[in-house]
């Protein structure tokens, strides 16, 4: 009987083993990347998610893409996550996409996120939530573990006059939060350059003290499809951290 349940243990081990070398990874910026493709439609939206909708290029940056699956008639999105987790400091990301002409169902995450839902989470997302009225930038906290359940949002309406290139940044640090969005890719912050600037302070706002794993993710909100029934794809020249 115990060697019977070994037997099982193992082949259950072995499944798990498996299992986790078939999981997708990519190389960018200097980290490994988690791709995700659950078999089933998931959060955010929920939707549909395809390791097709994510890859790297010859000069070295990502791409994210929503399309529809003419196999299986579903939009597919796509995210990844990084294998490392990451504290204190500025994190920055080098986009090269229009942003300001997203559709209205489309959102683009930039963030870091400890997977407890609506906790430990800081976001730069670009989206109208379904309704073109609303602004298309926002940056959000979430509260750390065991404080309330209410997250502080900021949202604007911004525009890329000079083109695709722009820069996303937030700096953590154990009593603030400063998001930024630049003009052009930059590793400094120019006056001439910066779009907004806005801080969230503790302990108004409920600060993450935890490393986490930094996200970026293409979706549909609430998994509805793109008004003009297009695809749509962003490339992410760079992600940088730099500690704190």
């Amino acid at each position: 009987m115990m060697k019977k349940i070994y037997t099982i243990a193992f082949a259950l081990l072995l499944i798990h083993s498996y299992t986790h070398a078939q999981d997708k990874t990519i190389k960018w910026s200097g980290y490994t990347w988690k791709v995700k493709e659950p078999a089933e439609a998931t959060g955010p939206g929920p939707n549909y998610w395809s390791g097709n909708n994510v890859w790297v290029d010859g000069s070295g940056w990502l791409h994210l893409k929503v399309s529809k699956n003419a196999t299986t008639g579903h939009w597919e999105c796509a995210e990844v996550a990084s294998t490392e987790s990451f504290g204190m400091g500025t994190y920055q990301w080098q986009i090269d996409a229009d942003v300001d002409k997203f559709d209205k169902n489309l959102v683009l995450g930039l963030f870091d996120y400890s997977g407890t839902d609506a906790r430990d989470e800081i976001d730069i997302e670009f989206a109208r939530w379904g309704n073109s009225s609303y602004p298309n930038l926002n940056y959000t906290v979430y509260p750390k573990l065991g404080d309330p359940p209410r997250h502080t949002s900021f949202s604007t309406e911004f525009t890329s006059p000079n083109g695709t290139y722009t820069t996303h940044k937030f700096t953590r640090t154990a009593d603030k939060i400063t998001f930024k969005t630049l003009y052009g890719h930059v590793n400094d912050e120019p006056r001439d350059n910066l779009f907004i600037s806005k801080e969230f302070k503790s302990p108004s706002v409920s600060i993450s003290s935890v490393s986490m794993p930094v996200l970026l993710n293409l979706w549909l909100f609430k998994g509805q499809a793109p008004t003009d029934d297009k695809p749509f794809e962003v490339v992410i020249h760079s992600f940088k951290f730099s500690a704190q």
